[in-house]
């Protein structure tokens, strides 16, 4: 396909894929890896089973620079037909936590490692069972050299040697959806549903915890703030996070509260940041879970949160050097 050429539309129906060459050979090369690791092993089916749909995931993949990649098709479980108590006890996302990926790169650059980035297909990823489960891992995947880091998640990534996270592009593409691409900056957010906050944008933490906690009755005044927070992404859109090759070691957690802020709850907002050396690793922001009835208590909360944090962080970094 050359450069030029849009893509294939991501298929709507079984009829639609099977009519289309491109999405037919992602959806044949998937099925033979799925075959070739062994991924699953047919039994007769038996009255007391409860038997599943599996259904087909599309999506386009692209390059760092936006240009197209590949056709990029998963074979998966419907998972609406599953019963709790029968299918399953629990549910489990298998996501890594932003503030881990820049432990892992502030790391890195402290101790002068290559970061390359690799597309592997057929990868599986498992919660932690309470039965007991006997498996091969697979004996390969299929695997491409993608060279050093250069984008991840929507995160693009310089090198300078040092490291700057910059997610302008997936920013543009947000403020295109919401028909803002041409609106006027504001120079403060506030006077954030946007994934684009708290992953890689610590500055507009607060404004979009404050906002999302009307997401689901949102009125006008919750979406003029909103489009200001937006204005504010489109007048800041090449901020960047910087993860330098730092001499210290030192793990360092700061936290603070307000007392009663919110108005409507008389809730408390507390918030934290963690350096490893000097680069800035994790950070939140958000309304406490209950009334404090004193600033102590209001702090105490606070300081509760952040020092979960900073021991989810302290294994890590401790494992990792």
């Amino acid at each position: 396909m050359s450069a030029s050429t849009s893509p294939s539309p991501i298929p709507l129906n079984p009829i639609e894929t099977l009519n289309d060459p491109h999405w037919k050979r992602a959806m044949t090369e998937e099925f033979h890896a799925l075959i070739k690791n062994g991924t699953w092993e047919l039994l007769p089916r038996t009255p007391d089973m409860h038997v599943i749909r599996s259904m087909w995931i599309f999506k386009h993949k692209f390059h760092s620079n936006c240009s197209f990649d590949r056709y990029k098709t998963r074979l998966v479980g419907d998972g609406r037909s599953q019963q709790v108590g029968i299918d399953c006890t629990k549910t489990f996302s298998p996501m890594v936590k932003p503030s881990t990926i820049r432990r892992v790169l502030s790391l890195a650059l402290r101790h002068s490692w290559s970061i390359r980035q690799l597309d592997v297909k057929n990868a599986f990823l498992y919660g932690n069972l309470s039965e007991t489960v006997y498996m091969h891992q697979p004996s390969e995947f299929s695997m491409t050299d993608l060279g050093n880091l250069s984008h991840f998640l929507v995160v693009a990534v310089s090198h300078t040697p040092n490291l700057f996270l910059n997610q302008s592009t997936y920013a543009m593409d947000i403020l295109e959806r919401a028909d803002m691409l041409y609106c006027k900056p504001s120079k403060t957010p506030f006077g954030g549903s946007f994934a684009i906050s708290n992953i890689y944008r610590p500055d507009i933490s607060y404004a979009v915890q404050q906002i999302c906690l009307h997401m689901h009755a949102l009125h006008d005044g919750h979406m003029g703030a909103l489009k200001r927070i937006l204005r504010y992404v489109k007048g800041t859109i090449d901020y960047d996070i910087h993860l330098n090759k730092s001499a210290s070691r030192n793990l360092v957690s700061y936290t603070d509260p307000d007392w009663a802020g919110c108005l409507d709850t008389r809730r408390c907002t507390s918030g934290y940041c963690v350096y490893l050396g000097d680069n800035l690793i994790s950070w939140s922001s958000k309304r406490q879970p209950t009334i404090s009835l004193s600033l102590s208590l209001s702090l105490s909360l606070a300081r509760s949160s952040a020092e979960a944090e900073y021991r989810g962080v302290s294994n890590d970094v401790s494992e990792s050097c």
